[in-house]
């Protein structure tokens, strides 16, 4: 996934625990050196969620 600032995203459920994907848009980009790329994204609700960059899809 090609993540940026501002772009929208879908969640998975695992981060989440909700039955389905939730859109977000993505507010942070961390270069982990222990996980890697490790993303922060906000729900319309306000909710941020963040995990490795695989739990993330783009839109």
């Amino acid at each position: 996934m090609n993540a940026k600032l501002g772009s929208r995203v879908l969640i998975s459920p695992f981060v989440t625990h909700a039955p389905d994907w939730i859109e977000g848009k993505i507010i942070d980009i961390e270069a982990n050196p222990f996980v890697g790329t490790v993303i922060s994204a906000q729900t319309a609700d306000g909710e941020i969620y963040f995990d490795k960059e695989y739990q993330f899809k783009a839109i």
